[in-house]
């Protein structure tokens, strides 16, 4: 194997990993570096997750102890992850995972936004309210198109709210509303609904709505640079086909990987030299809306996407192992990737997008997953773990696997992904049957606009 510079690296032997997570959402991978016959040793310190991934990869209670265990230690999420994996870092251990300052990009829109107009990088106007009045002053005197979205205070936010966990805390992300009138009548009736309700809203922002394309662009980076091909995605976050109903984590993504595009230079790459400043080691992906008349970044995602990074593993040809060793590492390299398109569907049982524990228990909680045919090629587990030598639902959140699927077209990607999920019959399962179809349309609009050419 050669780095970016044709210059040979040395042979790959198996490395001890260790997974340091809140809710196992990196689990799968853990469970295929595993499988590649590395050494694992998972962490979550999530009691209601704490059964995740049982059966598929050796567990522990304390990670401290197993810190010098590992040659690579990896972090799956940002609500802190990020100061602890820094300071693992400085005394010279392989971690990926993000800092303090990438934490902030993700946890703190308003935060994110500000260091996107420090590097010269056009945002859509915002403002952060912490009443709803106020706010529905402020659309009344300008009227417009708004999107409601909750905003973070990192630290302070945690500590001064009574989040008994720091899930509870990313849930407070939920909260989103689109408009969809000039006059901003729609934004107007959702605050005036929720000023009876709400006692106390936190902080929120208003941002000026564009019409556009929504697509993300997201690259690795090593703790120097950004190591490519560079990954352009597609999310689909509402729960129904046709992009209708709640809006949710996400119920699939469709993808592909390039050589650096226009999206990607006017976005993440102004950040490369700060990234470096900070060492970060990891992946990290803005989500933007881009027209004819430019790119607006939305929000950072500093850490792996969830299912993000079981779609990018689909369309990666080289071992998940070795690559995240030499990722940690620091290496230079080019990530070895298929050609064409990834599609994933995430397939989800009650009371998923909402947080309900009682229907969880009462149509959900070990409910067997029946594969008609032994085949698991592009199954991915999520809130899943292995009982008695069957697979069956862990967590309490519903999100159970995600089928994966490529192809030279995104027809294709999209015809092995779902005939991948016709071979899983799980009682009370849903999923998005659309997922890909955005690309259709999208496409002609984002190549007229010159944004897929690579540089």
């Amino acid at each position: 194997m050669t780095n970016a510079n044709g210059n040979s690296l040395e042979p790959y032997s198996k490395k001890k990993f260790l997974f340091i997570t809140i809710s196992a959402l990196v689990c799968d991978i853990a469970r295929i570096i595993f499988n590649e016959g590395n050494d694992v040793k998972f962490f979550t310190s999530e009691a209601s997750q704490k059964d995740i991934g049982d059966g598929f990869v050796p567990k522990i209670d304390n990670w401290e102890k197993e810190v010098d265990w590992a040659d690579v230690i990896i972090f799956d999420d940002v609500l802190g992850q990020g100061s602890i994996a820094e300071e693992l870092r400085k005394k010279g251990k392989y971690v990926i995972g993000g800092t303090k300052y990438t934490d902030m990009l993700e946890d703190d829109r308003s935060f994110g936004q500000e260091e996107l107009k420090k590097f010269g990088v056009p945002i859509l106007p915002y403002q952060i309210f912490n009443s709803c009045e106020s706010a529905i002053e402020f659309v009344k005197n300008n009227p417009a198109k708004y999107v409601i979205k909750d905003t973070q205070n990192n630290d302070e936010t945690f500590e001064n709210n009574s989040f008994h966990t720091q899930e509870q805390y990313k849930n407070i992300k939920k909260f989103l509303f689109v408009g969809d009138e000039e006059s901003g009548q729609d934004i107007i009736q959702v605050l005036e609904a929720y000023s009876k309700i709400a006692h106390n809203m936190g902080f929120f922002q208003l941002q000026k709505k564009v019409n556009g394309v929504e697509v993300a662009v997201g690259a690795f980076f090593n703790g120097n640079e950004f190591l490519y091909p560079i990954n352009v995605n597609f999310e689909h976050k509402k729960l129904f086909p046709g992009n209708i109903g709640p809006s949710t984590g996400e119920m699939g993504t469709s993808m592909f990987w390039s050589m650096p595009n226009k999206i990607f230079n006017l976005t993440l790459k102004k950040l490369e030299k700060k990234l470096a400043e900070e060492h970060y080691v990891g992946y990290i992906d803005i989500n933007c809306i881009v027209n004819g008349n430019g790119i607006y970044p939305l929000e950072f995602t500093t850490r792996f996407g969830y299912p993000t990074i079981f779609i990018q593993q689909e369309g990666i040809t080289m071992p998940m192992g070795e690559f995240f060793y030499r990722l940690a590492k620091g290496e230079k390299f080019e990530i070895k990737t298929k050609k064409g398109f990834q599609v994933g569907v995430r397939i989800i049982m009650p009371p998923y997008p909402f947080d309900d524990v009682p229907t969880f228990n009462l149509y959900s909680k070990e409910a067997i997953i029946i594969f008609k045919k032994k085949n698991y090629e592009g199954v991915h587990t999520e809130d899943a773990k292995l009982l008695n030598g069957e697979w069956v639902v862990a967590g309490d959140n519903g999100v159970v696997l995600t089928i994966t699927g490529s192809g030279p077209s995104m027809k294709q990607a999209q015809a092995q992904a779902y005939n991948r999920v016709d071979n899983i019959l799980i009682p009370n399962m849903y999923y998005r049957k659309d997922i890909g179809d955005r690309w259709f349309e999208d496409s002609d609009k984002l190549h007229t606009w010159g944004y897929l050419r690579e540089f």
